[in-house]
């Protein structure tokens, strides 16, 4: 560990990650960001298949790159009384575990929580499934599309006269990732918050967070829930808007589009006489977002035939101008080349092997920022097993001669 990492939020922190694909390797890389060393356990072989997806050369993904960075990369097989033998021992040496498999899966393997804290009676364990640990779905597996249907959030994506659609990312896995490892800081600052005040420390069912795919979705859907309670509204798909609050939407510009959030009763005076129509800010009929919304499809033709005639770069300048929050619709090289992400050290660029030999890429920095700029991304997701040497040596003792007769046996 280096003095920089010592400087770290989660420096001393070590983690052990049981879990493939993007949510469990989310709440690992976000530990890993901050300081914690993340012990990844990889099956032989072929890995996590997050190694595959999106795979345009070589044999890993950059998704797998970016999802598994600062990591370590150990292979054990689970299935294997060998394998779980060491994965124990390296529960007793970690302060967490995080894990995505299906409900019941460890217990099968004599892993379950009272096995765990047998082994570690400190140890936080964030366990991350499709709907949870309990109730009557909790055996019933699913990836985050099968979440966002559940949690609601599909209903709402997309236009209102075509199926529900799905964003371009994984986003129920990433969003379960984020409560995985606020779960897991959270419960190492109870442990050793009442450790240090001669308090007894937390039993094993409340060191366990348990985040269930679907309803970290839910909790990202505003009043969904409550306006149906309450008014028996049931909100529905309106493709770029947003349901009760108008202008907000994207535009065609003459060389790209843009997104403009006019919808504050102060600002959308000043919008409309940005785009030269001083009718509709004056027009008395137009001066709260409810009355707005009503004649949505003339605002956005009016706005829409403005930014149509005009570059990109001028619109922007004129909104900006009048106080109008607006903002570029951004593809990866847009975002590459930005002088705003590029001040906070927000895309980063790092040695790997994309199939081709050794090259300099750009990754996302990392959120949130303390100080001024992103902290450094250390290193990027690891190749497979890179580390099973060294993590036997130095965490679990072993000689070398024990390293070689296991890898042997493998």
């Amino acid at each position: 560990m280096t003095d920089d990492d010592r400087e770290l939020p989660l420096a001393g922190v070590r983690v052990l990650e049981l879990g493939n694909y993007i949510a469990a390797p989310t709440a690992g890389r976000l530990l890993a960001d901050f300081g914690a060393e993340v012990i990844k356990v990889e099956r032989p072989r072929t890995g996590d298949e997050l190694r595959n997806w999106r795979l345009y050369a070589g044999d890993t993904s950059m998704l797998y790159r970016t999802v598994n960075r600062g990591k370590k990369s150990i292979v054990l097989d689970l299935r294997s009384p060998e394998g779980r033998a060491v994965a124990l021992d390296l529960v007793g040496a970690c302060d967490a575990l995080v894990e995505n498999f299906r409900p019941g899966t460890l217990d099968r393997w004599g892993m379950s929580a009272e096995e765990l804290h047998a082994v570690n009676p400190d140890l936080v364990v964030a366990r991350i499934s499709a709907f949870g640990q309990t109730g009557p779905l909790a055996a019933r597996p699913g990836f985050a599309a099968v979440a966002e249907a559940f949690g609601g959030l599909r209903a709402l994506v997309g236009e209102a006269d075509r199926p529900p659609a799905r964003t371009g990312v994984s986003i129920g896995d990433s969003i379960a990732g984020l409560y995985a490892a606020f779960g897991v800081v959270m419960a190492l600052f109870q442990r050793d918050r009442r450790t240090a005040s001669g308090r007894a420390a937390p039993g094993p069912r409340d060191q366990q967070v348990d985040v269930a795919l679907s309803e970290a979705v839910l909790s990202m859907m505003e009043s969904l829930v409550p306006d149906h309670s309450a008014y028996g509204v049931t909100r529905t798909r309106v493709g770029g808007r947003m349901e009760g609050i108008a202008p907000s939407n994207a535009y065609d510009c003459a060389d790209g589009s843009v997104v403009v959030a006019g919808n504050g009763d102060s600002i959308f005076g000043r919008f409309m006489t940005a785009i030269d129509r001083p009718d509709l800010a004056d027009d008395p009929a137009l001066q709260t977002n409810a009355e707005r919304w009503r004649r949505r499809d003339e605002l956005d033709h009016a706005i829409g035939a403005w930014t149509a005639a005009r570059p990109r770069s001028e619109v922007l300048a004129t909104l900006d101008a009048a106080g109008v929050p607006a903002g570029p619709i951004y593809e990866a090289a847009d975002i590459r080349s930005d002088e705003q992400f590029a001040a906070r050290g927000m895309v980063q660029s790092l040695t790997v092997d994309a199939g081709r030999g050794p090259q300099a890429v750009d990754f996302p920095g990392i959120v949130p920022v303390l100080g001024e700029t992103s902290l450094p991304v250390r290193s990027v997701g690891p190749d497979l097993g890179e580390h099973t040497r060294a993590v036997l040596a130095e965490v679990l003792g072993w000689d070398a001669q024990r390293i070689d007769t296991f890898l042997e046996e493998k």
